[in-house]
Order: C-alpha cells, then structure tokens, then sequence
C-alpha cells in the first residue's frame, strides 16, 4: 500500500517497529504482564526527559485532552484560582474545561500567534494573590507559535504558585528544560513528537506536588490524577486500558531513548528548517514570525484565489495530507507540521508538490 505522508500534528507517521508492536498477544490488564508493560513506558517516560527523580507519569487511556482534563480537574484547591494563559484554540480548551467544573479563572488574553506579555503576568500574579495555578500551552498549534514557557515558569515560581503546562504537542519536539520552567504538571500524549499511537496519554507530575494534591476533592472518577497514580504505583489500573496502544508506546518510547530527545529536536528543526526555505521561495506567508514558532509546525496564508479544500485534495492525490486552519483561521490559512517518521526525501517531494498544486491553483 502507498505510504501517505501525515503533515497533520498528530497523529503522525509512525516506524514499522512501532506498527508491528500492535500484533503482540492480546493481554488481560489485570496480569502481570501489562503491569510490567505499564511500569516501563512509565519509567521510560521520565527517564527520556531526565526527570526521573523529581517527576512520576501517570497514563491515561483517551487522547491528549483526557490527560488534560485529568491535570486541570485535579490541579486546583477550593476556593483558589487558576490563571489561563491563552493565545490560540488550546488555551481556550483549558480555560473551557475550568468553566466545566466551576473553577474560579481568569484569563490573560493575547490575540492568536502573538507570544503573552511578561510583564501582564506579573502584573496578574501580583493583583491576584488567591491564584493557585497557572496553566499555559507549550506550543499552541493554533498558529505554530511557542511560548516563552521558561521565562513564564520562573515568573510562577517567583510567586510561588504552581505551573501546569499543556506540551501536548511540545514534547520531544521542542525543548522544555522541566526544572527551568518550574513546571509541576505537564501534559503529553503518544501520538505526536513521541512517534506513538493515538489512545495513550500521560501526566508527568512532580513528586513533591502529590501531597498537595492529594487534599483536593474528587471532582472526577475518571480523571482523579491522584488515585490514578495510586492504582499505578501498585502495579494496577483503575479502569480498562488500550492494551495494544501501550505495547506500541513502549515500543515508540525506545526509539526515542535510542534517538534521544536532543537529537529529535534537532531532527525536527533541520526539517522545520528546509521547509521554510522552500516556502519562502515559494511566496508563502508565515502566520507567526520565524523567531516565535515551533519546531514542528508551520502555519500559512493560503495564497489569493487559493481555497484550503481544493489544495488539500491535489495534495492528499498526490501522497501528502496537510492541515486546515480553525475558527477564525479556518478559511484563510493552511498548516504543515513536521512532527513524526518522515524523511527529508518526502520533505523535498512535498515542496515539489506544493508549488506545482500553488502554480496549477493560483490565477495567471
């Protein structure tokens, strides 16, 4: 079968090792074969960000928004605030899931693709002395834009509040230095830098911040973070897992220890690096200055007389699925991530592609 080239953040291309981890034997969750399965991605997790002896990972079956909702619905004590700052359509995901379950939040508001404001942060944190939490997206896909995560972290830290940071598709994509940040949860999923299968998700939260979370009511049975933990600790599962997405997790997570996560980053940024070239040969305009974006995503104009249904499908005809735009930006822009098992070659073949599709579209 033709090999389709994902240029979507997430899911992703994945090896054929990590294929091939799903043919393994079907496995009760309840032996101690998926025990020993569960305790090694998570010990695998940390140990691939060297945070293994401040941080645990808790998994979570579901997306990377059920890890989300397990750390916001988990994060904040009564009658404290949560501090949401927000720049795209993932830091509104964050601030709706707090409405969801009645939190008291305020929003630090600036427009999509435009990094916060350092000193609007203080400013918050010093005005509001009963915020608890600060809860920022790592790399806001909406636009492609990274966040200054560091220079936020220690502005948290300087206040002594608690930082929860969603990376759901910064891991191993970008670099996030954990104890520089401050960061005390963060989010992740399987499916984007670290090159897994959709169905597992995870929390990796600091050791230390356990015990405060441990006072905080149940707000959910699902997505407690503590009992989750707990069960996880001895071995167990609170629920049913996606038994064969974990196996393809393990599998993906020694790809990335063999490949380090230095060395994705810097695989990532040389093909972030190509692209832009080839689209600034092109004509294409960026939504987000070079110097702000991440390493895996590129968001950009679709060019005059230029719809996003029409590329995608000479496009997808041609072996490659690109990425449209939302909300607001759903008819004006189109996006190219750079995240997953895709060689320079299919790099160089989608450049092609693109500015045949562009000239073929484009009127004369």
């Amino acid at each position: 079968m033709k090999r389709t080239v994902l240029l979507n953040p997430g899911p992703v291309n994945v090896t054929e090792h990590v294929r091939q981890a799903l043919l393994k034997p079907d496995l009760c969750h309840r032996e101690k074969e998926f025990s020993d399965l569960m305790q090694s991605i998570r010990s695998k997790l940390v140990r691939a960000f060297g945070i293994q002896n401040d941080y645990d990972a808790v998994l979570t079956t579901g997306s990377g928004t059920a890890a989300l909702e397990m750390a916001v619905s988990s994060c904040l004590g009564e009658g404290q605030s949560l501090l949401v700052i927000r720049n795209g359509v993932y830091g509104d995901r964050i601030a709706a899931m707090a409405e969801a379950y009645g939190f008291n939040i305020r929003c630090l508001d600036t427009p999509w693709g435009v990094p916060p404001v350092l000193d609007d942060v203080e400013q918050a944190l010093k005005q509001n002395p009963n915020i608890e939490v600060v809860a920022l997206v790592h790399h806001e896909t909406t636009t492609g834009l990274l966040n200054p995560v560091h220079e936020i972290g220690q502005l948290v830290r300087k206040y002594k509040k608690r930082f929860l940071v969603d990376s759901i598709s910064g891991l191993a994509g970008d670099a996030l230095d954990f104890e520089r940040a401050g960061v005390d949860l963060c989010v992740g999923t399987a499916n984007k830098c670290l090159q897994g299968l959709p169905g597992v998700a995870f929390v990796l939260v600091r050791k230390t911040e356990l015990t405060r979370l441990e006072k905080i009511p149940e707000r959910s049975h699902y997505f407690n973070l503590v009992k989750n933990h707990q069960a996880q600790e001895k071995g167990d599962t609170l629920f049913t897992p996606a038994v064969q997405i974990h196996y393809a997790l393990d599998a993906a997570l020694d790809e990335l220890l063999e490949e380090t996560v230095k060395g994705r980053i810097q695989r990532y940024r040389q093909a972030a690096t190509m692209l832009r070239k080839g689209f600034r040969e092109m004509g294409l305009e960026f939504i987000v200055p070079e110097e702000h974006g991440s390493n895996t995503l590129t968001a950009l104009k679709l060019p005059e007389g230029v719809t996003y249904n029409g590329l995608h499908d000479r496009l997808k005809a041609k072996g490659f699925v690109i990425y449209a735009g939302q909300k607001k930006l759903s008819e004006s822009i189109f996006r190219i991530a750079n995240m997953g098992d895709i060689t320079l070659e299919e790099f160089r073949r989608l450049l092609d592609a693109l500015k045949n599709c562009l000239s073929a579209s484009t009127p004369s």
